[in-house]
């Protein structure tokens, strides 16, 4: 359920958010979606593919942070690993030029979280570092479009399947992602890769395919957590 309302100085003028990582508050799942402009600070720490929209079949970016529904591999490691600008934007979203906020997210109305307006109703730092992030998030969406479009056009999209074995026997089969076809990349003519690396999107191709190192390094930290 969703009570989304404008943000409001005088009716909001109280309300606090709880902005820390956590499940309880909505940080509990497996695949993040991510901006383009995302990359360089999401390839040090999580696998960066592609997905599709159950809803539309549209391919978005994301990346992957567990492998079971619900599993954030990451909420123990606290401030030490980037959080994707869709988790760290909580129940703000934009309405138009406008901030509006849900108030029913398990977020908003949280007695120790952090106050949006101060007692003469200006924005708070907090406050100006999410009407920033939801800037960053449009963008990065609209950027990010264009690029998956390019990906599509010149067939550099292919199925990536993971089925990992753990140490307590279980086994875990991982469907529905994409990645680079790097055979359909090392084949592009170099007129094309010349475009690519021109409009700055060779480098994040490069930043996809450098992720998939990430895939290994999860699979150990859901190794580790299984053994406990």
């Amino acid at each position: 359920m969703t009570r989304v309302a404008l943000l409001d100085s005088q009716a909001h003028r109280t309300l606090r958010v709880q902005a820390e990582p956590s499940a309880r508050y909505g940080d509990d799942r497996r695949f993040v979606p991510v901006g383009v402009n995302e990359f360089s600070l999401a390839v040090v720490h999580y696998p960066i593919l592609l997905s599709k929209d159950a809803e539309t079949g549209a391919f978005y970016c994301g990346v992957m942070l567990g492998f079971d529904d619900g599993e954030n591999l990451f909420l123990e490691d606290g401030r030490n690993v980037y959080r994707p600008l869709n988790l760290q934007r909580g129940p703000f979203c934009t309405a138009g030029a406008d901030i509006a906020i849900d108030l029913d997210h398990p977020r908003a109305g949280a007695s120790d979280g952090q106050a949006l307006f101060d007692e003469n109703g200006k924005p708070t730092a907090y406050l100006s570092s999410i009407v920033e992030l939801l800037r960053n998030l449009r963008a990065g969406k609209e950027w990010t479009t264009v690029f998956i479009d390019t990906l599509m056009k010149l067939k550099l999209v292919a199925p990536l399947a993971l089925d990992l074995a753990f140490d307590d026997g279980t086994r875990r089969e991982v469907i529905g992602l994409y990645t680079i076809d790097q055979e359909a990349l090392r084949a592009l003519p170099d007129a094309t890769v010349l475009d690519l690396y021109r409009r700055g999107y060779l480098q994040l191709i490069y930043l996809m395919i450098a992720s998939l190192k990430q895939v290994p390094v999860l699979a150990q930290k859901k190794n580790s957590r299984l053994l406990r």
